[in-house]
């Protein structure tokens, strides 16, 4: 049991004991104590104060003293501020923490709780390459699942591939009218930057007939009506809905060409999926449900046969459920698929990474699933993102504006080498090496960039920033991460366990004190959703660490014990530091 949770049975103990008070621990409020007061830990006293009849001053004195004096062990000193109980932790209890833990791989990691969540995530179109934009997505999700299996949960990883619809089919018309037979392996580019080089040419085309119509005449609204190009990828769209054969072939082809360029890229960046859903196979589930709505009067028939459901009483408003010619819009799917999730995994919550444009759809299909009492629909949550801006502004890919995942990533590899190049430090690596080292620098500089600010926030993305050596970035952790193993490579004799110093500086205490944390940061995590926390929190104890460092040598200590001491401290801060980026699916260097 780490020390806070420790702390607030102690107090709940004693609440219960002293004052009859039945306090559930979820209740009992632990912060860190401000810097500005001695004291590691804070009790916050308000909630309690009104049931025990104590004034908050004289509640934190006699709690303070039953601490200190039941808890010796744990407690060396007590201090209150208003309704604020400050507490010190003894040197002796944090030492006995650093001894239990300085040899485990898996600090932090709670037992498996036998409970399943789905994490969805990525959720591309299949007419062009990956983005920027998706590679906040995929890092987010894929982060969000590991916390959560970290946290004692069953995972499964999900995808859905937005594989049909009007969008696949312009970059099919232009590819028959443009291509003359081109493929990816005979022009040797990637397959979805080659199906994305023919969504470009359609919106090209698409833009100049338009302006020849105008041009003779016709206003813009019907210019873009009766653009052959698009009459042509609306009528392709039509006989793909028909199962004509030709249409059919072609889009397996062009998918096909499509998802070999996404394989590439996912074992690039670590996204990994369970199971793979295609909107070609899932766009028609939920019209049972649909009826059987109606039958509960979850949703109502207008007039002209369209079916809707009215959510006004909810603070929204009417939403479709299904046109009036019978065909299932993009949320009757979502609904189908709920259900046909939880009948192969069973998960009680599901998890969808998608961009903040999409609250209200996500808020309707909670809504719906809720009445119409699909299961685990209280367990649906929408892990809404921000999106990714450059400092030119938004993306925009039928005007060929997208930053690039696999442009972007070889650009981030390129900076790493130019850094690391420049600090010199790098002459007796291999080729080999090296290559291993500037990849694993300027992916971790990516996603830790990425990652380290809330999801809900949006964000702008600067590539040299992120990889800086000294700031808050990827790089800095991974630096502070390979000096810890080339102190620990120096004292390669030294076995753990040994005799320690009893006594604790003030930066041994701090970094104890920080390491300590680790498992209640995975729980905070987990419980926000927010791989941010992750990565601040991995930051933090790098700057700890190196200032620990900066004022205290390991292998020059003063005594055997202090020595003894700091590289089980510098073992577990390893490990944390190893295990908080493995979070963010960011791998460490054990040499830089």
């Amino acid at each position: 049991m780490d020390i806070v949770s420790r702390l607030r049975s102690v107090v709940q103990e004693i609440l219960q004991e002293n004052y009859g008070l039945k306090i559930d621990l979820k209740d009992i409020l632990v912060n860190e104590t401000k810097p500005e007061f001695p004291g590691d830990y804070t009790v916050v006293l308000f909630s309690f104060v009104k049931l025990a009849k104590k004034s908050p001053e004289l509640l934190g004195q006699e709690l303070g003293q039953l601490l200190v004096q039941n808890h010796a062990q744990l407690f060396s000193a007590f201090n209150v501020i208003k309704g604020f109980l400050n507490l010190s932790l003894t040197d002796s209890a944090l030492i006995d923490f650093l001894s239990v833990n300085a040899g485990a791989t898996d600090f932090g990691r709670k037992k498996n709780r036998g409970e399943k969540v789905m994490v969805e995530y990525s959720s591309p179109n299949t007419n062009k390459p990956l983005h920027l934009g998706h590679l906040r997505n995929n890092f987010l999700g894929w982060s969000v699942a590991a916390i959560y299996e970290a946290n004692g949960y069953d995972i499964i990883k999900t995808c859905i591939a937005n594989d049909r619809g009007i969008h696949i089919c312009k970059s099919m018309i232009a590819w028959k009218l443009f291509a003359n037979g081109a493929t990816p392996e005979l022009t040797g580019i990637k397959g979805d930057h080659f199906v994305g080089d023919y969504y470009v040419m359609f919106s090209n085309e698409y833009k100049k007939q338009i302006a020849e119509l105008k041009s003779k005449g016709m206003s813009g609204e019907q210019a873009e009506k009766e653009a052959p190009i698009m009459k042509a990828a609306q009528q392709m769209l039509v006989d793909w809905e028909a199962g004509v054969p030709e249409v059919i072939d072609l889009w397996k082809k062009m998918n096909g060409w499509v998802y070999e360029g996404f394989d590439v890229t996912y074992k690039r960046i670590g996204s990994d999926f369970d199971k793979i859903y295609y909107e070609s196979e899932t766009y028609l589930l939920g019209k049972d449900l649909i009826e059987e709505g109606l039958q509960k009067n979850v949703f109502f028939k207008k007039d002209d046969g369209s079916v809707w459901i009215d959510l006004t009483s909810d603070g929204l408003d009417q939403k479709l459920v299904q046109r009036k010619d019978g065909t299932a819009v993009y949320i009757t799917q979502d609904i189908g698929l709920i259900v046909n999730k939880f009948k192969e995994f069973h998960c009680e919550r599901s998890i969808y990474v998608v961009g903040d444009e999409q609250n209200y759809h996500f808020k309707v299909l909670k809504l719906i699933a809720q009445k119409l009492q699909l299961p685990s629909a209280d367990g649906l949550y929408h892990l809404s993102y921000g999106m990714v801006e450059l400092p030119s502004g938004r993306m925009k890919a039928r005007e060929g504006t997208v930053v690039d995942a696999d442009d972007l990533i070889d650009e981030m590899v390129r900076i790493a080498a130019q850094h690391t190049e420049e600090l010199g430090k790098v002459q007796d690596f291999s080729p080999d090496e090296l290559k291993t080292l500037y990849d694993t620098i300027g992916l971790g500089a990516l996603k830790f960039y990425l990652l380290r600010v809330d999801p809900k926030k949006k964000m702008l993305f600067n590539p040299e920033e992120s990889i800086d050596f000294h700031g808050f970035t990827g790089p800095f952790v991974q630096y502070s991460y390979a000096r810890i193993q080339s102190i620990l490579r120096k004292e390669a004799d030294y076995k753990m366990g040994g005799e320690k110093s009893a006594e604790l500086f003030p930066l041994e205490r701090a970094v104890i004190i920080n390491l300590e944390k680790f498992p209640s940061v995975i729980e905070q995590a987990g419980l926000e959703m927010n791989p941010s926390v992750v990565a601040i929190y991995a930051f933090n104890l790098a700057k700890l660490y190196n200032s620990f460092y900066a004022e205290h040598s390991v292998s020059r200590a003063e005594t055997e014990g202090k020595k003894q001491l700091r590289l089980e401290l510098s073992v577990l801060t390893g490990t944390v530091l190893r295990s908080s980026m493995a979070l963010l699916g960011i791998k460490v260097p054990d040499r830089m």
